[in-house]
């Protein structure tokens, strides 16, 4: 082996010298720089098989021997039989124990020379520098890059230092707050998914409740019939209803309004049922009376009776309820809305083209005063049923506008301070409000007129729609053979002769029917029928009440009667 060991240490020899790399170690190597040399000893150092001389072989063929610098005192010089490559004995590759004398020699060597050190190139390093370990396997050193040659560093010729940063507790704060940052998104993020989720879970468990209240009402679109009805099965007398009869006095100009508030508890429908005052009644002494005047006369009880008798139904109470406190009740819930069918002037201006109060039109929003003036307005020339119809569009949209809460409408029935009819009381007749307004504003409302005929009558064909659908009763209308009626206006300018010719009709077997007093006076009394079979009834009322003959004529007569007198001042109450 070629140890590079042999040379001895820098700085002992003849020459100088130079650096030609580093070891595996990191160690620096320097060599000798060779003397100049002559051609011969150039063309002798090419002869591998020149003959070595004493020490060793010539490399340069120059007969010298090249100086060797000295050894330190760790290690045997040249000469003391000391072999650098540890070849006392021949090398004997198969170990048959016998030494090789002669043959090839791969250094150059004579056969009968001993072993010398095959020196391929002078290199020394530093003085003092610590060579490998010696040994017959010591690591071969690789080949030193000549002049010229780019050097290759290997990594184990480096040391790295670990220097401590100061920025580093910085650093490791900010990856902190980083993380720490992202989970908080993160986080955010978690409980805003959480929370859109409950939203959901909530609004599906509200629709699901929707469904099932609408379900178990029968109101779901799709899955009842469409003409399917609360108790639509169950005939119409059995049904339940709760009745209360409404009569509207207005104070500042007279007259009364009736109507029937109806609430069927069987199929769930409300009704108002509009009852024009010339129906014909039945009074306690059998004579027939129109609606308005038994409300004047006979008052709240006996009309009320006198209603279930002709309508064959059951009435539980009477609201009487003038206009001042129609008025209070519809400012006590805020206005109405409703159409209007016509120009409504206010009732306290006289002087004319101003503005209307009330204005025709759709959606209209009244309040109490306007709610007043339209239910109570008749046009000039308008039928009774026109005014009657308005009257029942103000209840309706009052029923819309009230609480539907029993314990909240009977406080504002206590706020308006009436003194109601006995039996009725102001918390029967909240609940029973309660009930009506919540039909109103669930849709299930209507309202009716009863349709009469001219004497004030019902007739079976015409009344079903109204006594039987929604009162549940039998129109029984006072028998027209009874007797006849007739109706007596006076205008004679004395108003004791009213009474005098009631007296004296009823005496005679007619039914009494008060037409009122004229407004100014007529010579001459009239006697009129309207249909021939009244004909000579019609010279009976005129002979009775001791008219001429001839007072006797053929025209219209007053709803509800058979017969039309009107008083003059021809009349005479003692000749009768």
């Amino acid at each position: 082996m070629n140890n590079r060991y042999d040379v001895g240490d820098a700085g002992y020899g003849a020459g100088p010298y130079e650096l030609v790399g580093y070891d595996e170690h990191g160690q620096p190597v320097y060599r000798q720089i060779p003397a100049q040399q002559s051609p011969q000893a150039q063309q002798a150092a090419y002869d591998p098989y020149a003959q070595q001389q004493g020490y060793g072989y010539d490399p340069y063929a120059t007969g010298q021997q090249p100086p060797v610098p000295p050894y330190d005192s760790g290690r045997p010089a040249p000469g003391s039989g000391y072999d650098p490559y540890g070849a006392q004995a021949p090398y004997d590759p198969y170990g048959t124990g016998t030494h090789q004398t002669s043959g090839y020699d791969p250094y150059g060597q004579a056969a009968s020379s001993g072993q010398q050190p095959r020196v391929t190139e002078q290199s020394a390093y530093i003085p003092q520098q610590a060579g490998p370990a010696e040994g017959p396997h010591a690591p071969a050193r690789p080949e030193e890059p000549r002049d010229g040659d780019e050097r290759d560093y290997h990594t184990e010729q480096f040391a790295f230092v670990e220097e401590p940063n100061g920025n580093s507790e910085d650093v490791i704060d900010w990856l902190n707050f980083t993380e720490n940052r992202t989970e908080r998104r993160e986080e955010a993020r978690r409980r805003a998914r959480s929370r859109i989720i409950a939203l959901l879970v909530v609004l599906a468990l509200v629709a699901a409740g929707g469904v099932g209240y609408l379900w178990y009402a029968g109101k779901l679109p799709g899955l009842s019939s469409s003409g399917a009805k609360p108790g639509a099965g169950t005939p119409v007398g059995a049904q339940k209803r709760d009745v209360i009869v409404v009569h509207l006095h207005n104070t500042a100009k007279g007259g009364t309004s009736t109507a029937l508030l109806v609430d069927n508890t069987t199929t769930k429908q409300g009704s108002t049922v509009l009852l024009p005052n010339s129906l014909a009644l039945s009074s306690d002494d059998g004579s027939t009376t129109t609606l308005a005047k038994s409300v004047d006369g006979d008052g709240s009880s006996g009309t009320r009776d006198q209603l279930g008798t002709v309508l064959g139904t059951s009435i539980q109470g009477t609201w009487r309820l003038d206009t001042p406190y129609l008025q209070n009740l519809v400012d006590l819930v805020g206005n109405i809305d409703l159409g209007t069918n016509t120009d409504v002037p206010d009732p306290d201006v006289r002087k004319k083209g101003t503005e209307p109060l009330v204005h025709k039109g759709s959606e209209q929003t009244l309040s109490g005063k306007m709610a007043v003036a339209y239910a109570t307005y008749r046009a000039p020339g308008e039928s009774e049923d026109a005014q009657l119809e308005r009257f029942g569009q103000v209840m309706q949209g009052v029923l819309r506008k009230l609480s539907s809460d029993p314990s909240a409408a009977t406080t504002t029935v206590q706020t308006l301070a009436q003194i109601l009819d006995p039996p009725l009381t102001d918390r029967d007749l909240g609940a029973f409000l309660a009930k009506l307004a919540e039909l109103a504003k669930g849709g299930a409302y209507k309202t009716a007129l009863l349709p009469v005929q001219p004497d004030g009558t019902l007739s079976a064909k015409t009344s079903d729609s109204v006594v039987k659908d929604i009162l549940g009763g039998t129109a029984k209308s006072p028998d027209a053979g009874s007797a006849v009626r007739v109706s007596v206006q006076n205008a004679t300018g004395v108003k004791d002769d009213t009474e005098k010719a009631r007296v004296v009709l009823l005496n005679g077997g007619f039914t009494f029917l008060e037409g009122g007093s004229d407004s100014g006076t007529q010579a001459t009394s009239k006697v009129t029928y309207s249909a021939a079979s009244h004909k000579s009834d019609a010279a009976e009322v005129a002979k009775t009440l001791g008219l001429p003959a001839g007072s006797v004529a053929e025209g219209t007569v007053s709803s509800g009667a058979d017969i039309s007198v009107v008083l003059g001042r021809d009349y005479q109450p003692g000749s009768s």
